[in-house]
């Protein structure tokens, strides 16, 4: 992860100093990188709640999940984090929030229904890792100008394509040409460090539970449940590397470009983990 995060940091650094030397206003840039991030960091977590249309649960509502959560809280020195529960059938749970005392955990009505206490319990405490290595704020900050340069890619031709002067239109093209290169590199190490960190949080929850195996089967349950048609696969590009499983298959992308490792690398690390422990 570390090695990931310092490459995407040379890679970031590279962008800025591409923009720099274009003569792009440094107040521009710190106004609009700025404004940007602000908004993602403190308000990324709400848009992925209401476009998913989860629905924050009281104690009373769901005692069950606010049981499971608050033991494990207790036992990982976690804040509760607020629960949120998505009526869908696919199964699956993510974790969101800016840090750990605006953490929110949600889980799918699919996978409240096909797991029982114990794998549920092992879903949500590798949601609850996710919230203890501040998960969310990692990738927030690692997406940021991925997201900056995904906007120019989409952007620059309508502003620069017009343009009559040689050398103003020359900047744009070569502009446009080095944000779709960061766009595109920037998207593989990303979603290689999605994957590093899907590693951790299996870890954290077979630790956090003392039982990897129940995390073993929540994984095969969820993995051969048959996603719908028409479920929560529309909202994949942005909140899928959150989920955790893929909200679509990984046998339909190259494994360069999933947001999570392969079912049987995750079993594989549980059990040399379940090993370790029984040691």
């Amino acid at each position: 992860m570390l090695l990931t995060m310092f490459l995407l940091g040379v890679l970031y650094l590279g962008f800025l100093a591409v923009l720099l030397t274009m003569h792009v206003s440094q107040m521009v840039i710190i106004l609009f990188m700025g404004g940007f991030m602000f908004l993602q960091y403190f308000f990324s977590d709400k848009m992925i709640l209401r476009s998913m249309g989860a629905k924050i649960v009281t104690e009373s509502e769901e005692p069950k999940l606010h049981q499971i959560v608050s033991r494990l809280c207790a036992n990982a020195d976690l804040p509760m984090p607020k629960i949120a529960v998505v009526k869908a059938s696919m199964p699956n749970a993510f974790a969101t929030g800016r840090n750990q005392k605006n953490a929110v955990v949600a889980v799918t009505t699919g996978i409240m229904e096909r797991l029982d206490n114990n794998e549920l319990e092992a879903v949500l405490a590798h949601e609850l890792t996710h919230v203890k290595n501040r998960d969310m704020m990692v990738m927030t900050i690692a997406t940021f100008l991925s997201s900056m340069a995904q906007i120019l890619v989409q952007w620059l031709p309508f502003f620069g394509g017009g343009s009559r002067d040689r050398d103003s239109g020359s900047n744009f093209i070569v502009l446009f040409l080095v944000s779709l290169v960061v766009w595109i590199v920037s998207f593989i190490l990303i979603r290689t460090l999605s994957r590093y960190r899907e590693f951790a949080a299996d870890r954290g929850s077979a630790i956090m539970t003392g039982q990897p195996s129940h995390l073993v089967s929540a994984l095969k349950k969820i993995s051969g449940f048959r996603v719908p048609t028409v479920d929560l696969r529309k909202v994949e590009g942005p909140v899928s590397a959150l989920f955790i499983t893929p909200a679509i298959s990984g046998s339909s992308f190259m494994r360069l470009f999933s947001t999570h490792p392969t079912l049987e690398a995750r079993i594989d690390a549980l059990q040399k983990i379940e090993m370790e422990l029984e040691a």
